[in-house]
């Protein structure tokens, strides 16, 4: 791929001299008390800590609200899953353990920025207003899509590892060229690092001074593969080497999260250029329903990541400070019950697509090949309509 910078790309900024491959105001060391290893502000046992480059400065209700995103949108998730067991959606990619990442890094977002998820990122999805419906649309197969990306700035699901990288690192260059005040966040995976497509995104973003944010959420495993298999560096690390900045910060610490991100968010707005961010968490659940992760991995490291719950920790600190008590506990609990109960009956009433809608939006216009494909497959729908019981049960003849 290449960028003609002579027909209008943006202007690429002066290479970084050795030894300013890191812009020092972009703070990513961990100070006594938290973490060693990654930015915290909230500790498993929910324990406030003080980052001197990060910190959070929230009303009651925003503290709160946060608490009813994750329980929300594991709960809508955890439903997904029951009706994939079911046989009412063709597959279902669980973001169980993941709320406190995807929550903290969506309410980081501005209604202007964009987002380029890959097809996990349910909790962003429920930050930017999009109706849960719509994602289960797509992966029981009644859409191609779910929702128009225009309406919510939250692009559609990627299943293609990685290549979403690259389309947010080129939005992020037309924005960039445009004078736009907004920022682009590309979500993916530890195992999306290992593709070349992450690799070629980091480098344009970097050599274009692109206003995008790289989210990692490092769950550990590419499907089957540890981390340990993918990696012999943190990821965050691999950002010097393009030279951006690169923080790793608790992923299942929500308000950690939401600190990291904004603070990238204003880096890539201000001109800085993009950055990496590598929140450390753990899939809770399978890859997907059609994994088995006790194939992989042992039980006791599954119960080592539950005592570091991003919700349960959450709890703990909202009740010990006093901005909230048990009774809006419960009251977000039942609200996640009946939000389950509207994507039960909503999936199950979805109606059946028309047969040839896929052909509907291959072009933006008529192509000669796409309508021959059309016509075929009419034919050969019609013929399962003429088969009688017998050929259709027996003889196997037409099939």
């Amino acid at each position: 791929m290449t960028v003609d910078s002579a027909a209008g790309a943006p202007t690429a900024p002066a290479p970084h001299s050795e030894g300013d491959l890191v812009p020092e105001d972009f703070p990513s060391v961990q100070p006594p008390g938290g973490h060693p290893d990654y930015v915290q502000l909230l500790t498993p046992e929910g324990r406030r800590v003080e980052h001197p480059g990060y910190s959070v400065d929230l009303s009651h209700d925003e503290y709160r609200s946060l608490y009813r995103d994750m329980v929300l949108t594991r709960r809508f998730d955890a439903e997904g899953t029951a009706l994939a067991r079911q046989g009412e959606l063709a597959l279902w990619a669980s973001l169980a353990g993941q709320e406190a990442a995807q929550i903290g890094s969506g309410r980081a977002l501005r209604a202007d920025d964009h987002v380029f998820p890959t097809y996990r990122e349910h909790g962003v999805a429920w930050c930017r207003g999009m109706d849960p419906l719509s994602l289960f649309g797509l992966f029981r197969g009644v859409t191609h899509g779910g929702w128009d990306p225009k309406e919510r700035n939250f692009h559609l699901y990627t299943l293609v590892i990685g290549a979403q990288t690259l389309h947010a690192t080129g939005y992020a260059m037309g924005v960039a060229k445009d004078g736009a005040d907004s920022a682009v966040v590309a979500y993916f995976g530890d195992g999306a690092t290992s593709q070349g497509d992450v690799a070629e995104a980091f480098n344009f973003a970097s050599v274009y001074n692109a206003p995008v944010v790289f989210f990692c959420q490092n769950n550990h495993y590419a499907i089957s593969e540890s981390i340990e298999h993918q990696t012999r560096v943190p990821l965050f690390q691999r950002a010097s080497g393009y030279g951006f900045p690169g923080v790793r910060v608790d992923g299942n610490d929500v308000l950690a999260c939401l600190a990291v991100t904004k603070a990238a968010l204003e880096h890539a707005r201000s001109g800085g250029g993009p950055v990496l961010v590598e929140a450390v968490t753990y899939r809770m659940g399978p890859h997907t329903t059609t994994d088995d992760p006790t194939r992989y991995r042992t039980s006791a490291e599954e119960d080592e990541w539950r005592r570091k719950d991003p919700i349960d920790r959450y709890r703990t600190w909202l009740l010990d400070a006093g901005l909230a008590d048990q009774a809006f506990c419960d009251e977000v609990d039942a609200e996640a019950e009946e939000l389950a109960r509207r994507v039960r009956v909503g999936v199950r009433q979805m109606p059946d697509p028309e047969p040839t809608a896929m052909f509907d939006h291959v072009h933006a216009e008529g192509h000669a090949l796409v309508e021959e494909q059309r016509a075929g497959f009419v034919e050969y729908h019609a013929g399962f309509a003429d088969a009688t019981p017998a050929t259709a049960a027996g003889s196997g003849e037409g099939r």
